[in-house]
């Protein structure tokens, strides 16, 4: 899959962008602050209608603007032109595959398989469960559109039985008690289908990681990876284990008002020679590991899908020693299509063969090829 063309218009900085891209390696080179990382994010959200950093829509509009308009043209065996505008007006997000509305992100997710590496990846590896949680949920459901559905599904049960909780630590009547009993079954049902997806994935993706791991960097590093979920997980079994451990925090549940056992609360932990990277690995180390779970993810996605995701990179070769750019960059070449933003020229040279890239030149919201 090649993403060959984006337009903008009220985006950030770019009140009239056009750009057509190499489908190699695009080098998008800017200062800070005059919309090079924009070009990222436009792309990202017309793959998954979802903004990169999380941000809200309303600050992606041009300021004294009432919308924002982003199209691009991807070319496979077909080509498609999608396109996602914003009304700031109406607080309104409209997304259009080949002209046809689409309501459900959910219909979009794993159509143009992405994969990116920017700035907030040390969160996956430094931050809370829940980054790493999203990391998985956001390679499996590219993947597999069942376990996107499970998972949607799991978070509805989440919120109403949640809410019940909260009813009945206030009122605790007869009626809502036997209500949880059914929420707390789907919640077993649904929880246990995540976790077995889970497991099979961590299963097949380590030997991923450890093999870009050692495209990265050649010192004798073992990378790992164990899921964390209910205790002592038997996959024969696992339903009645996620039940027994649901009933025994049952009153502390009801006190508290919130959902303490399920999928929503594991955890995955990484090792480097099984030592725990989060509590032991130094910076480089840390920095390596994100990078192998990026480059896992996109082979890991390509196989899996029999497509070739687009690669975002955000200044990664900012952060990067001359030895490790050197490696990713070789390791480039075994992906199709590339885009990396840089702050100036002086990275350029650890990027290797660069016949067939683009480099495009962004200032102040308006681009220009070099």
């Amino acid at each position: 899959m090649v993403f060959k063309q984006i337009d903008l218009q009220n985006f950030r900085l770019h009140r009239s962008t056009s750009i057509v891209f190499s489908d190699k390696l695009n080098i998008i080179i800017g200062g800070n602050g005059q919309g090079k990382t924009s070009i990222l994010e436009a792309i990202y959200y017309l793959c998954t209608t979802k903004n990169l950093t999380l941000a809200s829509e309303s600050d992606v509009v041009t300021f004294g603007e009432q919308a924002f308009n982003t199209e691009g043209k991807f070319v496979d065996l077909t080509e498609n032109h999608v396109r996602l505008y914003y009304d700031l007006i109406k607080n309104r997000k409209n997304f259009f595959l080949d002209n046809k509305q689409l309501f459900s992100s959910a219909d979009v997710i794993g159509k143009f398989p992405i994969v990116t590496l920017i700035q907030p990846d040390h969160a996956i590896t430094l931050g809370s469960p829940s980054e790493r949680r999203r990391f998985v949920d956001s390679i499996i459901s590219q993947t597999n559109h069942t376990y996107l559905e499970i998972l949607l599904e799991y978070n509805k049960i989440l919120r109403q039985r949640s809410s019940l909780l909260s009813q009945i630590k206030e009122y605790r009547n007869h009626s809502t008690l036997e209500q949880l009993e059914v929420w707390t079954n789907s919640l077993a049902n649904n929880g246990c289908e995540l976790i077995k997806y889970r497991i099979k994935f961590i299963e097949e993706f380590s030997a991923f990681v450890s093999e870009a791991y050692k495209q990265i960097i050649e010192y004798d590093e073992k990378p790992k990876i164990k899921y964390y979920s209910i205790q002592e997980i038997d996959i024969k079994n696992i339903k009645e284990r996620f039940l027994e451990e649901i009933n025994a925090v049952r009153e502390d549940e009801i006190r508290r008002g919130v959902n303490l056992i399920g999928p929503h609360r594991d955890d995955f932990i990484f090792y480097i020679n099984d030592r725990e990277l989060k509590r032991f690995g130094s910076q480089g180390q840390h920095k390596t590991f994100q990078v192998a779970l990026r480059f896992a993810q996109f082979f890991y996605i390509k196989e899996k899908l029999g497509k070739t995701p687009i690669f975002l990179m955000d200044d990664v070769f900012g952060e990067l020693d001359t030895y490790r750019a050197g490696k990713i960059s070789n390791y480039l070449f075994q992906v199709r299509q590339t885009f990396i933003t840089m702050t100036d020229f002086s990275k350029i040279d650890e990027l290797k063969n660069l016949s067939g890239s683009k480099k495009i030149k962004i200032e102040n919201g308006t681009a220009k090829y070099i």
